[in-house]
């Protein structure tokens, strides 16, 4: 994906915690900020502008990262082959086309000439080739290795062609093409896998200056671009967790523009001539994922149960504030092959029937992780206080996002797994994108966010179908029956899809939350 929630999205979701010292940090500054200093000499005042967002940042190498917030702030400085328009199709980027054989087993890329990295190495297919050889290097098991399982080499047909050969035919590549940002081969071989976390080096409208875990993370506008080059000086991403601050910064002037928008407050800022509220459609799905490796899910009754005793409509009212609906599917109504399914509505009595079927009949006791902002700890406080209905009772616990994501990724297997409930939200461009990772077998935690432990014989075989068939007839009566196997096995709480909300200063143009969740900004303008 292109950018968890989830971080799933959160998408929702997720994935690579990062320090470093304050005086290694001032030294790269140094190194990025001085090209862009001569470029800007003779100029009175940079032109700034603040993001301030409800999560921290914690991967900048695009390779290895699965949230969504991380994926943005990555795309400011990274490009790939082809990229998603805000209305979800495909444009050619580094890429000026490609073609495919008969089989569906080759694919032909032409690389765009005359654009360079960061750093002066010049945009070539060598280049490409060193990013999917990187990304596909089995001992690395970088996270984004998954998009590409079906990859079976790579050639440089000449200076500007590359081909992709597949062991077999695989519907969604293009948009996992999509999802391979790259990065300059002279860095990766200076910096290695865990320099070039701090020192990103692409070939998009910014470059890399500053990055803060906690604080904040500034790019500067790249003076050699190979388009027309951003019209904002220094971008900064701020986390701001908590709701009320992030709107005070807004309010102030201090932040252009903030995302999510709280949505308890929207009302609370409608008069206010100077900001502006953005809704938007959402891929996004929020949900809870249940460890079924812990006894006390183990049991399909007591998964459903637990779906049967939340009210998503309560849900979408109190934590959302309105702006979500209830999911159908696992996958939200704004992806292509979705297919509702049957509601699990709300009803108390028989989750209470279905908790003592399942020999609980007093319930137990457990805990829910999520990250420690705003609205999670709120999505977290109403599962708590609606499974409390049923004898469940629900350790609220709130963590800081690399905490998190260490406590759910280093574990090897699923006997050293802590976690019993994630609360979390993921966000994904096509169907694909919004299962295999989240329930195929293969998926499992360290290296992939199947956090419920899901493994289906049934589902994988399903998965794997959906996969490598390309008449999207059969697709979708493939892809109906996994949703159907997924919901009735009730590997998650099913909660809601989002209504996209952001807000910003009268004076801020060119920001924009596409339906996943990622936040694009290398348009970003002001008048202020």
């Amino acid at each position: 994906m292109k950018k968890i929630v989830v971080l799933f999205m959160v998408i929702l979701m997720t994935f690579s915690f990062v320090s470093c010292t304050n005086d290694t940090k001032q030294e790269e500054t140094a190194a990025n900020v001085e090209p862009n200093q001569e470029n800007t000499e003779g100029k009175s005042e940079d032109v700034n502008m603040t993001i301030a967002v409800n999560a921290e940042i914690i991967s900048l190498d695009p390779h290895n990262l699965s949230d969504t917030l991380s994926g943005s702030a990555a795309d400011t400085m990274y490009e790939s082959l082809y990229d998603y328009k805000l209305d979800m199709s495909l444009e050619p980027v580094l890429a000026t086309g490609y073609s495919v054989s008969e089989d569906g087993l080759e694919y032909t890329f032409n690389i765009r000439e005359g654009v360079t990295f960061h750093d002066g190495t010049e945009l070539n297919a060598e280049a490409v080739k060193y990013n999917f050889d990187r990304v596909m290097d089995e001992e690395k098991n970088l996270r984004r290795r998954r998009n590409f399982l079906y990859v079976n080499s790579t050639e440089v047909i000449d200076e500007y062609t590359i081909l992709i050969k597949l062991d077999s035919p695989f519907a969604p590549m293009i948009n996992r093409i999509a999802s391979l940002s790259v990065i300059s081969p002279t860095a990766l071989e200076e910096y290695g896998d865990q320099g070039i976390l701090t020192n990103p080096v692409g070939t998009g409208p910014y470059t890399f200056e500053e990055w803060t875990p906690g604080d904040k993370m500034v790019v500067r506008a790249n003076p050699n671009y190979w388009k027309e080059g951003p019209k904002i000086d220094t971008l900064t991403f701020k986390p701001v967790t908590e709701n009320g601050a992030r709107i005070a910064m807004l309010q102030t002037g201090e932040a252009d523009y903030i995302y999510p928008m709280p949505t308890e407050q929207v009302k609370t800022v409608e008069s206010d001539e100077n900001i502006k509220v953005i809704e938007g459609p959402s891929t996004i799905a929020r949900f809870t994922f249940l460890n079924m490796t812990k006894d006390i899910f183990s049991d399909v009754k007591v998964r459903q149960a637990i779906n049967h005793a939340i009210n998503k409509e309560a849900y979408a009212k109190v934590v959302k504030s309105g702006y979500a609906v209830p999911l159908t599917s696992h996958v939200p109504t704004t992806i292509e092959y979705q297919s509702p399914q049957p509601e699990y509505e709300y009803n108390v009595e028989k989750a209470k029937e279905l908790m003592k079927e399942a020999g609980y009949p007093d319930g137990f006791a457990t805990h829910i992780w999520a990250p420690n902002d705003t609205e999670n700890m709120k999505g977290m406080q109403f599962i708590s206080q609606q499974l409390a209905e049923i004898g469940i009772d629900v350790e609220v616990i709130p963590m800081e996002e690399g905490t998190l994501s260490d406590s759910i990724y280093s574990p090897q297997t699923p006997e050293e797994s802590e976690v019993n409930m994630w609360y979390v939200s993921w966000s994904a461009f096509d169907i694909d994108g919004a299962t295999t990772r989240l329930f195929h077998s293969s998926n499992i935690p360290p290296t992939s966010p199947n956090v419920s432990y899901y493994m289906s014989d049934e589902a994988d075989k399903l998965m794997d179908a959906g996969a490598t068939e390309v008449d999207p007839v059969k697709r979708a009566e493939i892809y109906a029956e996994l949703q159907e196997v997924i919901w009735n096995d009730a590997p998650w709480i099913f909660l809601g899809s989002d209504v996209l909300l952001s807000a910003k200063r009268a004076t801020t143009e060119g920001i924009f939350v596409d339906p996943s969740g990622g936040i694009i900004a290398t348009e970003a303008s002001t008048t202020k």
